[in-house]
């Protein structure tokens, strides 16, 4: 090939590349104007006042394209694809219990984004702020209000290579006091004290005593659902290939996401209910990959968040493997029952 016809194949490259680089970019702007926009057939969403007291409601992110998407919104739990009101308030994870909230929100900067934490009240009053060290992924708070509990994805740890680490963060929400990081806690593993570089700990979930909560500890390739003891700062495993465990109302029962063999790399999960006292594993009637820490809405029932056509839908599913799985709300995530 002569030079001029290498120079003609190199202009009509770049030429095309380029157009393919502002085809994507109007893509995006237009998908990005288009989601400040009320879809046809969407949820009805309007502004209003939201209290974390309000006995019956649940209140999630919404997700329905308009100018309320990504705030907290309220709605009947009876009626959870209902009409919906939202607060203002925009975060990208959400939990409450007994008039505390959690909620974690991205702080967009020129270059980059940060994240942070809000503890807020029953009227959804900043009550303390802290900064998280990556993208969040899961929130929590006790039965009682007062502790909750985030986990962020963070990067350079050398143990981590390509693979993520975690960082897990409690907090009284009473005093203010933070733990930053789960890892300080001394670990029992199989009956013996561990230590490990690789540790991480992920989606904790209490119990109503305001002393023991449950979480996943990363070690070695392997997982654990693990129970702590917050005033001896030690956590003991319980059972294996466990994560983001979500424990029933009495205590009893820990739901989760369990890694079955067989299944695809990237969607390697099912829901699973382990019985505390007998370690008893039963699989729930949910067929899909469920990359979720899923609620308890009552004794009986779970609730959990699917991919969906605006980011994630609601689903649920009985909690003793019987039944079937069904979608109660759409464009929603973050879900949390106010008791």
């Amino acid at each position: 090939m002569s030079v001029r016809n290498r120079v003609l194949v190199l202009v009509a490259a770049l030429a095309v590349l380029a157009a393919v680089g502002l085809a994507a970019v109007l893509h995006a702007s237009a998908r990005a104007e288009r989601r400040e926009h009320t879809q046809a057939g969407g949820p009805r969403v309007t502004s209003g006042a939201v209290s974390l007291r309000a006995s019956g409601r649940l209140v999630f992110r919404n997700l329905a394209w308009g100018p309320h998407r990504d705030e907290l919104t309220a709605v009947p739990a009876g009626d959870p694809d209902g009409p919906r009101t939202a607060a203002g308030l925009k975060c990208l994870r959400f939990y409450a219990a007994a008039g505390t909230g959690v909620c974690l929100q991205a702080v967009h900067g020129p270059v980059s984004d940060t994240y942070r934490a809000l503890v807020l009240n029953a009227g959804l009053r900043t009550r303390h702020r802290y900064d998280v060290p990556g993208i969040p992924s899961r929130a929590r708070v006790s039965p009682t209000g007062h502790f909750a509990a985030w986990t962020a994805f963070v990067g350079g740890d050398s143990y981590a290579g390509t693979d993520f680490s975690t960082r897990t963060a409690v907090v009284d929400t009473r005093s203010g006091k933070l733990i930053p990081s789960l890892e300080a806690f001394r670990i029992v593993k199989d009956g013996r004290a561990y230590r490990a570089a690789d540790v991480n700990f992920w989606g904790v979930t209490f119990a109503d005593d305001d002393r023991t909560f449950y979480a996943t500890l990363a070690t070695k390739g392997r997982t654990y659902l693990v129970r702590g003891d917050l005033r001896a700062r030690t956590v003991t495993t319980l059972h294996a290939n466990v994560e983001c465990p979500s424990l029933s109302p009495d205590g009893t029962r820990v739901a989760y996401k369990k890694r079955v063999a067989g299944l695809p790399k990237d969607a390697p999960w099912r829901l699973y209910v382990l019985d505390l006292r007998t370690l008893r594993e039963t699989a729930l009637a949910e067929p899909r990959s469920v990359d979720d820490q899923a609620v308890w809405r009552d004794a009986h029932t779970l609730v959990y968040a699917l991919p969906g056509d605006y980011g994630a839908d609601l689903y649920q599913v009985p909690a003793d493997g019987s039944g079937r799985a069904r979608e109660i709300s759409r464009a929603a995530v973050s879900p949390a029952y106010l008791g």
